[in-house]
């Protein structure tokens, strides 16, 4: 009660005080708050003991450590590298034109240019160094010595030659037309000169028959061979494929007078939960009829099923992506091509055996010949007959 009743008066008197005050006392009003500076405690400043000691509370995180580029080429070298070194490069003419391998200039051109560069080493005095590369070091040091010190200058017939072979050659092919020819060829094949002459950029189609020419004729000049003959190689095996696998749609396909409703595949083990023989049907007969390779037609396949009346109820095979129903469609040509395979094996088997010859014989000609053999076997007893009584 005693604290209750001096907080009543307590109270009373704040509202007496708030009564006093007037409206510019009342801006300025507290209620006894002290006014005193945060930064001061127990009569110390420690706003200026702050500045006195800078960054106390300041931890500085670590450094980012930047590591270098692993790069394999650099590594393999240093790990790989031979206790001696390479020979440093021989010195070539500054004024020497450029002569790339692609580009099919004669063979003479560059015996006349190997000699200006023999000539050239042999005016600036240079030595051949050891070469660790080769298989007889020393050897192959004196053979190129004896090159350079025996070197001549190119006679005004050399020059003139020199000049009108370097007319013969395709200089105006360069590396990314050679590269774009390349590419052609795996993508259409050697073969189809006409496809390759359309989409070579900036030259006419005389122009890329007649570097097509040589370069099936001289091919084995390039230094790269081994990689340009791999992405032809893998382009054309590719287009064999393709043709492979129309071949035996259209030889599955011949079986069946309507393959939309007869068409069977030969699931064996690989027959699967998703999908049913119906919709593998249908895959197989849109593949076959929009053709195996249009550029977008497994595209063109799920429009179709979309379209199509007997899956108006079938979500499954509405949902599939072109990429699933691209998958779909590998697994039954795998499927289709294993087939055809066993027929044909069992037709050679059965043409090794050859047809099965039926003797037919006619009634007159088995009676003939029973008469023939009752007159026989009558002759020969009457004629033993005779020898007996004899």
């Amino acid at each position: 009660m005693r604290y209750s009743r001096k907080g009543e008066k307590k109270t009373e008197e704040l509202h007496e005080k708030l009564k006093t005050l007037g409206e510019s006392e009342l801006r300025s009003f507290s209620l006894d708050v002290p006014t005193g500076s945060v930064y001061q405690f127990e009569g110390e400043d420690f706003r200026e003991k702050r500045k006195e000691i800078p960054g106390l509370y300041w931890i500085e995180p670590p450094k980012r450590e930047r590591k270098a580029n692993y790069a394999i080429d650099a590594y393999f070298r240093e790990a790989l590298r031979m206790s001696e070194p390479r020979a440093p490069k021989a010195p070539r003419p500054p004024k020497q034109p450029s002569v790339q391998d692609h580009q099919f200039y004669p063979p003479r051109l560059f015996e006349l240019l190997d000699k200006e560069i023999y000539l050239f080493r042999k005016q600036i005095g240079y030595k051949v160094p050891l070469n660790p590369e080769a298989e007889d070091p020393e050897a192959y040091r004196k053979e190129e010595q004896e090159k350079i010190d025996s070197a001549t200058p190119l006679t005004e017939e050399e020059l003139a030659e020199k000049e009108k072979l370097l007319q013969e050659g395709f200089s105006d092919w360069s590396r990314r037309d050679f590269n774009q020819f390349v590419r052609l060829c795996g993508e259409y094949g050697r073969d189809d000169v006409d496809s390759i002459c359309k989409e070579v950029e900036g030259k006419t189609e005389e122009e890329v028959r007649a570097y097509a020419k040589v370069f099936w004729e001289r091919r084995e000049e390039l230094t790269d061979l081994d990689r340009v003959m791999a992405i032809i190689e893998k382009g054309e095996q590719k287009i064999q494929r393709r043709k492979d696998i129309k071949r035996a749609l259209e030889a599955k396909m011949s079986r069946y007078r309507s393959p939309f409703h007869q068409l069977h595949i030969v699931y064996g083990t690989n027959k699967g939960k998703n999908y049913t023989e119906e919709e593998d049907r249908f895959l197989i007969c849109m593949l076959h009829k929009l053709s195996f390779d249009r550029e977008n037609v497994y595209d063109e396949i799920r429009t179709a099923i979309r379209n199509a009346p007997q899956f108006r109820f079938d979500w499954f095979i509405k949902s599939r992506t072109a990429l699933e129903l691209q998958r779909r469609c590998n697994t039954l040509i795998t499927l289709i091509e294993k087939e055809n395979q066993e027929l044909e094996e069992e037709e050679k088997k059965q043409r090794k055996r050859g047809p099965k010859v039926k003797v037919t014989v006619t009634p007159q000609r088995v009676s003939t010949g029973q008469k023939r053999k009752a007159e026989t076997g009558a002759e020969s007893a009457r004629g033993r007959g005779k020898k007996r009584k004899t």
